[in-house]
């Protein structure tokens, strides 16, 4: 796979995690041991103020370009259809939009300790958007919190239930922007669109609480899809 291809080797899909661990760790190390010790409080709220704002970009990413801007849509239509493939931002993009976006311009208008404090916050944030997204898709969760990201985000997947849920590491979005749908929406649209919804809310639940390598096929009207169960 090319560096800029949005479907990955195995290697080159963990690199990713790699990549964004090592670099956050590295900024971590340089502001705990580096950074001037009097601009410590303000150096962590900056990081703070990064890890809190990488939600709000994820939710306005995921729903505004990934679901509705193209090439970007048709690329995450993919990650749809074949929601076990290794399919992800390619790092190098991600990578260069991140220095581009969020160091450069804070380096510019501030300084070099707030420009990195923001951008390590940032990092983290997506590095565990990244993480908490492969495990929805591949691993069996057994704790409270992670069920609940996992259903949310097989929501998000349904053909049937509310459109929207479009956080990933976080729901906080959908709630403040209206997108987290009813909890009762695949109850309710099971009752009334027959046996094809309720396969798809088995599916859901399958989803949510079991693991294995296998899909459960989902069919809806004239269309289909395949909900894979997690797998650890």
């Amino acid at each position: 796979m090319g560096l800029l291809t949005t479907e990955h080797a195995k290697a080159g899909y963990l690199a990713d995690f790699v990549l964004y661990a090592v670099a956050s760790a590295t900024l971590a190390v340089v502001l705990a041991v580096v950074a001037p010790y009097a601009r410590r409080t303000e150096i962590l709220a900056f990081a703070l103020l990064g890890l809190m704002a990488w939600t709000l970009v994820e939710y306005v990413l995921h729903r505004f370009v990934l679901h509705g801007i193209q090439p970007f849509k048709a690329w995450h239509a993919e990650h749809h259809r074949r929601p076990r493939a290794l399919i992800g931002t390619p790092t190098i993009m991600s990578a260069a939009l991140i220095a581009a976006l969020v160091f450069l311009p804070v380096l510019v208008l501030s300084d070099l300790w707030r420009a990195c404090a923001l951008t390590f916050g940032l990092l983290t944030g997506y590095l565990v958007y990244a993480v908490v997204h492969h495990a929805t898709h591949h691993w069996r969760l057994d704790n409270a919190w992670l069920r609940q990201i996992k259903r949310h985000h097989a929501l998000h997947h349904s053909l049937i239930a509310a459109r929207g849920r479009y956080g990933v590491s976080s729901a906080f979005w959908d709630f403040v922007f209206g997108t987290n749908g009813r909890s009762d929406s695949v109850r309710r649209r099971t009752a009334t669109t027959g046996a094809d919804a309720g396969a798809d809310a088995r599916g859901i639940a399958v989803w949510e609480n079991e693991g294995g390598a296998s899909a459960c096929h989902v069919a809806v009207g004239p269309h289909s899809t395949s909900i894979p169960h997690a797998t650890s």
